[in-house]
């Protein structure tokens, strides 16, 4: 029940943080240039992104929403199984980044499920991205670490003698 309620924090949290920093980028940087904060290494750009990261596959909208709802289904069922406090933090990372995409793809324009999501972070080399990009990018990487580290997201359970 702790790996729960951690993975529902998680969420929430990034859900949060990402809806508002996308409310905030659409009302302070949707009619200005790039913003530059760190010369040319960290600048705010805001973008409308029809696909995928990479802005890979910008008519597959609606297929990126429906592969999000079941990404979506799949955390909520297995997480009541969940023993690992990493693992939980990782699977929320992962939901509160779906959600936080899911939300634009489902309520921007141009419509249901194939709504252009908002992107407003730009590195050097890299695409302009978002809180929920950022959650997905460092719950892989914690995924990487727990999985070198052989540690199972649900511990099995010893035979009975």
């Amino acid at each position: 029940m702790r790996s729960w309620r951690t993975l529902l924090s998680v969420a929430w949290s990034i859900w949060i943080l990402d809806l508002a920093t996308k409310a905030w980028a659409v009302s302070q940087l949707a009619h200005r240039d790039s913003v530059k904060l760190i010369g040319s290494f960290f600048q705010l750009t805001f973008v409308r992104n029809s696909g995928a990261a990479f802005s890979f596959a910008t008519g597959a909208t609606a297929l990126f929403s429906l592969f999000s709802i079941c990404v979506l289904i799949a955390i909520t069922y297995y997480a009541p199984r969940l023993t690992s406090q990493g693992w939980s933090v990782v699977l929320g990372l992962v939901m509160g980044g779906v959600l936080g995409n899911l939300s634009d793809r489902i309520f921007r324009e141009p419509g249901f499920l194939r709504g252009h999501v908002i992107d407003w972070m730009q590195l050097p080399h890299w695409p302009i991205f978002n809180i929920a990009d950022s959650a997905i990018v460092v719950a892989a990487a914690i995924s990487m670490v727990l999985s070198a580290r052989n540690i199972s997201p649900i511990a099995k359970k010893d035979p009975p003698l």
